[in-house]
């Protein structure tokens, strides 16, 4: 039999059994220890050996067991007995160190039920070894910290937050949890957050909260398709209300035609027009709420800050006091959030795009059943292949518009303390500001810093690979 039948050049085969599911190789190391670890001493004798069964890379579809003779010495100079170190072993565990490292790359995308049957090992040592493997992976693998940074969050069993790489489409970071310590932990220990310009993110307080207290310099821009999400669901409200007041047939017909409801007007095609007009006709509520849920969306084509507040105060008082507890929330999350809301009009950046992913991520976690956190979010942010290098051109960004005098506009429909405030005085703040003076920021040049940039987990490379049943 070849003697390096293994590629390990520091043992040497000396025979080989095999069955239907197994290898099973006898070897001794090639070389003999020159000293005692103990004392230094190079006078020893041989004192017994004994045999070690470790794992190592399956081969041809079948398991690999390496039964070393391994040598047991005594030193003459201060009497202690020691076994012979075995070299290319990993450290913790009865296994070659290539086979820990193909184990942990394999965990990334395969589940550990898989791996453990293929290498004759239990899920719990996969577990254990792809721990060490993540571990490793953090000291190596470092993001760039995004300018235009994106908190969202997805759902892994539970809500956990997602930090976002607005600019690159990317992922940087998950968070165990949504909670507001969380967050200020994450941001008070990363690298470069006096450079972060813009964060978009939803009404979630906390995330709000952890951003005013460890990067004031950012603006918050809530993103826009959390906003109009509200009108849908306002719509659906009035909607359900119908439904005590119509016959089976008719529910089932409203059911059915939901859709169009949520549609907007200029996406529909004849057959739905007509179903639309159908319904908005034999129940006006259900038309009015399908015209304010139709004009909230036109909000946001407003160009300007005040342009977009005109057009809520407009929007708010023509609501029927009928549906007014319907679009109530709409109301109250404006009035709670009117500036991060209005700051989108002048930095229109959303991270909408990490929706598309919560749906792919249910996927992964099916498949891998049982997976901890800590192991869903390496499969994410670790993964062979999913990193982006290459910085992405910024998004189209309006120009800052001349501000002409702006006209006293009475705010009577503003909730809270908005009210009863001119229209230029109270959004005055709200009008792009110009860029500060970067701060100098000197590199020193290790190697480290020579590295190439890693921008984060590509979010459509990591969308191809779940569909593609990659990871």
């Amino acid at each position: 039999m070849p003697a390096n039948i293994l590629n390990l050049p520091c043992y040497k085969v000396l025979g080989i059994q095999e069955n239907e599911h197994d290898y099973h190789i006898e070897v001794e190391t090639t070389e003999v220890p020159a000293a005692c670890p103990h004392c230094q001493s190079s006078s020893l004798v041989g004192f017994g050996r004994r045999e070690q069964m470790v794992k190592d890379l399956p081969r041809h579809g079948r398991r690999v067991g390496l039964y070393i003779d391994t040598r047991r010495y005594q030193c003459r100079g201060c009497g202690k007995t020691f076994y012979e170190a075995l070299p290319e072993m990993d450290e913790k565990r009865l296994m070659t160190k290539r086979l820990a490292q193909w184990m942990g790359k394999q965990a990334i995308k395969r589940t550990f039920s898989s791996i453990a049957e293929e290498v004759g090992c239990t899920e719990f040592t996969v577990r254990a070894v792809f721990n060490d493997y993540v571990s490793d992976l953090k000291k190596t693998i470092r993001f760039e910290t995004p300018k235009w940074m994106g908190i969202d969050e997805i759902h892994l069993i539970k809500p956990r937050g997602v930090i976002a790489n607005i600019q690159n489409n990317t992922i940087v970071e998950l968070l165990p949890n949504r909670n507001k310590d969380t967050v200020v932990r994450f941001l008070h220990y990363l690298d470069g957050k006096d450079r972060i310009q813009y964060v978009a993110m939803d009404m979630w307080t906390p995330y709000r909260d952890a951003v005013r207290a460890v990067i004031p310099q950012a603006e918050i821009v809530v993103d826009k398709f959390h906003v109009v999400r509200m009108a849908n669901d306002a719509m659906e409200r009035v909607r359900k209300s119908l439904r005590e007041s119509l016959t089976p047939k008719q529910r089932r017909g409203l059911m059915h035609d939901r859709f169009v409801l949520l549609k907007r007007e200029r996406d529909l095609n004849d057959k739905e027009r007509l179903n639309l007009e159908g319904w908005t006709k034999n129940y006006p509520e259900l038309g009015e709420a399908y015209r304010l849920k139709e004009q909230f969306f036109g909000i946001y084509d407003a160009e300007s800050p005040d342009e977009a507040q005109a057009k809520f105060i407009q929007w708010q008082n023509s609501i029927p006091s009928e549906i007014t507890d319907a679009f109530a929330d709409i109301e109250r999350a404006w009035g709670n959030w009117t500036m991060p809301i209005l700051n989108y009009f002048n930095h229109p950046v959303t991270n909408a795009y990490t929706e598309s992913l919560n749906s792919l991520i249910r996927v992964m976690n099916r498949l891998g059943r049982g997976y901890s956190f800590e192991a869903l979010r390496a499969k994410i942010l670790f993964a062979e292949g999913v990193h982006k290098h290459k910085l992405s051109r910024p998004k189209f960004e309006r120009k800052e518009r001349r501000q002409a005098e702006p006209e006293p506009v009475m705010m009577y429909g503003l909730p809270g303390n908005f009210k009863n405030f001119e229209m230029g005085d109270s959004f005055a703040r709200m009008a792009p500001k110009p860029a500060p003076e970067p701060k100098p920021y000197i590199q020193k040049s290790t190697e480290s810093e020579k590295q190439e940039k890693n921008y984060g987990a590509d979010i459509s490379t990591l969308i191809r690979m779940i569909e593609n049943g990659e990871l």
